[in-house]
């Protein structure tokens, strides 16, 4: 049985019972339910507009998010790998191929340039991860950069690759008669005495004694310039154009083997020793171009001589002799 309520009635002066009409009930109840009903929704719209509670939406973008970071978490590890690489093959190219091809090294700051000054990467700022994105954008540019420059320095190398075996074959390397006993040497490159004054003067070249007739060969790769006998003290000679700044000169000859503009090979028989021009006996004179400037033969035998050979030829080159022209 529930408790009865009393109020005072002043009126009457007396404690009266509260009695609760059915309207009056479903009147409390209703206005309880609006307000528990107004209570719950004001409630979830907090709760839904929280951090702490996420639309299924807002999940689906979080972990796109978390998916596209470990994506570039994962290019840039690959890109340290590639910048490690493209470092390495900058290293080689500027201290090893362009050191051996004689090519002017890269330096680094034209390997990198054109990323300064105007803010290129303006378009990705204002976002939650503009400084991920901004850094891996500028590594693939810089990288995208050094591997155009490293491309075309390989082509550059691989033009002088090319260039340095013809420049070998073309050096006039071998000696122009065969010498294998190293005795027909006659007279070296320095000061001699002339056969003719007696009086020291400096010669220009190689005399190598053979008997008149022994084939003379092309010491490198070339096209025959001359072969005439219009040279002063000559006699019937031939020069080669090697090409790279190299002539070789062969003078004193019996008979030509060649003519001029004809093109020829180290090796090839392009004459025959004889005693023309101003010679005192059956030899070859032997000369050395480099830029129109006489040099010495002897720093070019390194095609058909040992060490041992070589150093046996500079010594009987070295001695103060009598020329045979």
């Amino acid at each position: 049985m529930s408790k009865v309520k009393y109020y005072y009635d002043p009126e009457t002066l007396s404690y009266r019972p509260i009695t609760i009409t059915n309207k009056k009930r479903i009147s409390n109840f209703a206005l309880f339910f609006l307000g528990s009903f107004a209570f719950g929704i004001v409630s979830l719209m907090i709760l839904l507009n929280s951090e702490w509670i996420n639309t299924p939406a807002e999940i689906a973008q979080k972990r796109a998010l978390e998916n596209y970071e470990l994506q570039f978490e994962i290019l840039n590890k690959k890109l340290n790998q590639i910048e490690a690489v493209v470092s390495n093959i900058e290293d080689r190219d500027n201290n090893l191929y362009r050191v051996y091809f004689e090519a002017s090294s890269i330096p680094e700051e034209q390997r990198k340039a054109g990323f300064g000054g105007v803010n290129r990467y303006k378009d990705l700022e204002g976002y939650d991860n503009s400084e991920l994105i901004i850094n891996t954008a500028k590594r693939l540019d810089i990288l995208s950069k050094q591997t155009v420059v490293q491309s075309r320095s390989l082509d550059e190398i691989e033009r002088l690759a090319a260039n340095k075996a013809e420049l070998i074959e073309a050096i006039p390397s071998i000696q122009p008669i065969k010498n294998e006993d190293l005795k027909r040497m006659a007279s070296g490159y320095g000061y001699r005495k002339d056969p003719f004054t007696k009086k020291r003067r400096f010669h220009y070249g190689m005399d190598f004694t053979a008997k008149k007739g022994t084939p003379i060969y092309a010491t490198g790769n070339g096209i025959v310039k001359r072969a005439d006998n219009r040279s002063s003290g000559y006699g019937k000679h031939i020069r080669i154009d090697h090409g790279f700044g190299y002539v070789s000169l062969y003078g004193h000859l019996n008979k030509y083997n060649v003519r001029r503009g004809q093109k020829v090979k180290r090796g090839d028989i392009i004459g025959y020793v004889g005693n023309t021009g101003r010679s005192a006996g059956p030899h070859l004179h032997y000369e050395i171009f480099k830029d129109n400037k006489r040099i010495n033969p002897l720093n070019f035998y390194y095609g058909n001589l040992s060490q041992k050979e070589f150093d046996a030829m500079l010594t009987q080159s070295k001695q103060e002799n009598q020329s045979m022209d």
